[in-house]
């Protein structure tokens, strides 16, 4: 397990698949997400019990600091030669939006890939119009380093995409204390 402030990281286990579903087949939920096509629970299950190797795809649920499996992340595209990786992230209890469980996922995350992966970069796509997502990112220290315009096709018209990036050395200037001694 990966302990943040609020939040506690571990691995997807057989029983988060029905939880998954129920995210993954939520409009609300997915809105502003790249997902886009209705899963089955056999799918989802499929999906959580995959094994994986986690040197290259690192799969998460994230927990509230009371044992509640309020969403999902991780770290996907892994090169241990360029030492990067892309973030995802959902939170699909919507009565936990707003509350900085997310960023505390996503900073604690970073700290974990940057720390024990040795990674040197974290980069994200989000779409442009989901101001919340990439409010969160910018306050986690990931900058905007592009826009890929018109990427997404998504409720019957075409979306920007920014991309988005954070360096360990940033994430250490400033979250020092995520980074221990």
């Amino acid at each position: 397990m990966i302990v943040g402030e609020r939040v506690v990281l571990r691995a997807l286990e057989p029983e988060d698949a029905e939880r998954c579903k129920r995210w993954i087949n939520d409009p609300e939920v997915t809105h502003g997400l790249m997902a886009r096509f209705p899963l089955s629970l056999a799918q989802e299950r499929r999906w959580v019990e995959q094994e994986r190797d986690p040197t290259r795809e690192l799969h998460l649920a994230i927990e509230t600091q009371h044992e509640e499996h309020i969403g999902n992340c991780g770290l996907l595209h892994v090169d241990a030669v360029q030492r990067s990786a892309a973030l995802g992230i959902m939170i699909g209890e919507k009565e936990y939006w707003g509350q900085g469980y997310g960023s505390d996922a996503v900073l604690t995350l970073c700290g974990f890939a940057f720390r024990q992966m040795n990674l040197h970069r974290v980069a994200l796509r989000v779409l442009a119009f989901n101001e919340r997502a990439a409010a969160c990112y910018r306050r986690c220290g990931f900058r905007e380093e592009g826009r890929l315009r018109e990427a997404i096709f998504k409720h019957g018209e075409y979306h920007d995409v920014l991309v988005m990036g954070l360096l360990a050395r940033e994430h250490r200037a400033q979250w020092p204390e995520r980074w221990g001694g």
